[in-house]
């Protein structure tokens, strides 16, 4: 299989300023390391977001789960890394991370970009011959075999591309008009757009793993059919949820989102303890 390399340059990506493989490297945050935890889920988040958009999960975990957030360069704790702008070299740095943190039982989360990285690992994971997920609880994301409808944006002007960013309503107003956020959040906005629509999906076996697909019902970028699409992605068992809002739609149904999620996970758990 043929990957692009990350020390490549051209017009669409950024070369590395700083390794992205080394220990002192913050991937994972574990806002509450549990020296006990027998249960791990591995937390991928959306474009433009860090890990802390998960701070809050521990307390909806069953006992024993592990929140492993993914901390990816260009924001918050690594804001002076440049961020990635192609899948497969982040998913080649994030396995050599994720690797040691193997040795539980684990299941992955993904929202949008996070959903479509979550699945790309668990896809390294089986290439590596090394233990899968439980589960995949994936949201806001067309399964990967759908063509994107949509016009590329991370190539847009500034205005266009704010434009975009506001016709999603995924960033705050107050942001989009603060000129130093924006110059701060532009650049890793970009880079993660970047990486969903350049990504090209390589055919390959479904996982053995069970999928749950979750969606916002007035999410024009993750349509009910294109979330259902997933099916085809698993052998295992699928489930398919959707709530009330939009492309965020974890804002405006948080509750029942974060009901679903922690009933997912003791499901999971049953599957991994056979309990």
């Amino acid at each position: 299989m043929f990957r692009e390399s990350g020390n490549k340059t051209s017009t669409n990506q950024v070369t590395l300023r700083v390794p992205i493989a080394t220990a002192n490297t913050n991937w994972i945050i574990r806002h509450k390391p549990k020296a006990k935890a027998r249960f791990r889920v591995f937390c991928f988040p959306y474009a433009g977001a860090g890990a802390s958009v998960f701070n809050n999960w521990d307390s909806i975990v069953p006992a024993g789960v592990e929140i492993c957030s993914i901390q990816l360069p260009g924001r918050e704790t690594r804001q002076r890394e440049t961020p990635l702008t192609r899948i497969f070299p982040l998913i080649d740095a994030l396995y050599e991370v994720l690797e040691p943190y193997l040795e539980l039982p684990y299941s992955i989360y993904g929202h949008s970009m996070g959903a479509l990285l979550g699945f790309e690992m668990a896809r390294q994971c089986r290439r590596q011959e090394r233990p899968l997920p439980v589960s995949l609880l994936l949201s806001g994301c067309r399964a990967p075999q759908l063509r994107d409808p949509h016009r590329p944006m991370h190539q847009l002007s500034e205005p266009e591309f704010i434009a975009k960013l506001r016709k999603m309503d995924g960033t705050p107003e107050d942001v989009l008009h603060n000129r130093e956020l924006m110059d701060l959040l532009l650049p890793v906005l970009r880079a993660d757009f970047a990486v969903c629509e350049t990504y090209k999906y390589l055919p390959e076996p479904p996982l053995p793993c069970a999928i749950a697909a979750i969606g916002g019902m007035e999410d024009p970028r993750a349509t009910r059919d294109e979330l259902a699409a997933w099916r085809e992605q698993t052998s295992g068992s699928f489930n398919l949820r959707m709530l009330p809002g939009n492309h965020f739609f974890f804002r405006n149904a948080g509750a029942l989102f974060l009901r679903f999620v922690s009933q997912r996970l003791e499901e999971d758990l049953r599957r991994a303890f056979a309990i």
